[in-house]
């Protein structure tokens, strides 16, 4: 083999080992590569350069179009939802139980354990292995008018709930309610043009959808987290270095407090106006209802077992007067 044919092999050879190594990430953001999900991926995509990772990314505004590109091969990862990647790992993705955290910082202390070589093992599920869980904040209910203030005036409302989430159509029926089925496209119009009276959602939400718009004169935003909404970033282990869940898992982990800082931001940008307390005697049965909901759901293989106990040890960690923590049954 003459000079000039080594060097094309030479070169045509590093093409292909670079061609190889490089990932390509499917990232959903309601905002696409103008938000702040897709701002961390694209210092995440840098970072992940030295762990041996060539990650390029590609935006989406439609969950379930990401969800599906990532299933036929056409992502090496993708982040979601927690929710929605419940379908690839329903351990991490049983952290957005209803009721499960009820604050932030219950969030950062289980985000945190995520990152723990403890819990490798359950990351990994079916061929798919969790890099990293984020925390998009809590979820609130809005509501189109202010006086479905208790449980008993939520009957026979409609109340939007996302498709993939076997777990809200059945709490919603819980409490008499009417479950709409809705994804993260359809839910905001749906809502604002008074085809649904209520919905849950994190703060993130209520700017990109106008949620401002359904919520009218009339109506408010809850000030009681039902579920703490997190972010999955997920991956074919095959695709990537060894080793790279594990450095990914730390490295998002470490990301928690920018995240909450996101997640204030974004509930001060709510207009005071819109957000309604709830009276405190009322709260001990949203919690007796969420309980029992995770009970059933767990039973019905919805939640992790696992999961939940990890929750409850969380729980019980920052209130171990509650009435739950002497109870065994979860």
């Amino acid at each position: 083999m003459n000079t000039s044919l080594k060097m094309a092999f030479a070169a045509a050879t590093i093409a292909l080992a670079t061609s190889a190594q490089a990932q390509t990430m499917c990232v959903f953001d309601l905002l696409g590569a103008q938000g702040d999900n897709y701002s961390m991926m694209k210092d995440y995509a840098v970072v992940a350069k030295q762990w041996g990772a060539d990650i390029k990314l590609k935006a989406y505004t439609d969950e379930r179009v990401a969800s599906e590109d990532f299933k036929a091969g056409q992502c090496d990862g993708v982040a979601l939802t927690g929710m929605r990647a419940r379908a690839f790992n329903n351990f991490t993705g049983s952290i957005d139980a209803i009721g499960g955290l009820t604050n932030n910082a219950g969030a950062k202390t289980v985000i945190a354990a995520m990152a723990s070589p403890t819990l490798a093992a359950d990351m990994i599920q079916n061929g798919y292995e969790v890099a990293g869980v984020t925390t998009l904040g809590s979820a609130y209910i809005m509501v189109n008018d202010r006086s479905i203030n208790t449980l008993a005036k939520a009957a026979g409302k409609r109340f939007g709930v996302l498709d993939y989430d076997k777990a809200q159509a059945k709490i919603v029926q819980r409490i008499g309610a009417q479950p709409v089925s809705v994804d993260l496209l359809t839910i905001g119009g749906k809502f604002n043009n008074g085809q649904i009276d209520m919905i849950g959602m994190p703060a993130m939400g209520f700017k990109p959808l106008e949620l401002h718009k359904g919520i009218g004169t009339k109506g408010a935003v809850i000030r009681f987290p039902v579920v703490q909404v997190t972010g999955d970033i997920v991956i074919r282990p095959g695709k990537f270095p060894a080793g790279f869940g594990q450095k990914s898992r730390t490295w998002i982990a470490g990301q928690i407090g920018r995240e909450m800082a996101v997640v204030a931001r974004t509930e001060k940008e709510i207009d005071a106006k819109y957000w309604m307390e709830i009276p405190p005697a009322d709260k001990v049965g949203y919690v007796k209802l969420m309980r029992e909901a995770r009970i059933d759901m767990t039973k019905e293989g919805i939640y992790n077992k696992k999961m939940m106990t990890i929750l409850k040890k969380v729980r019980c960690g920052q209130d171990a007067a509650s009435f739950e923590c002497a109870l065994n049954d979860e």
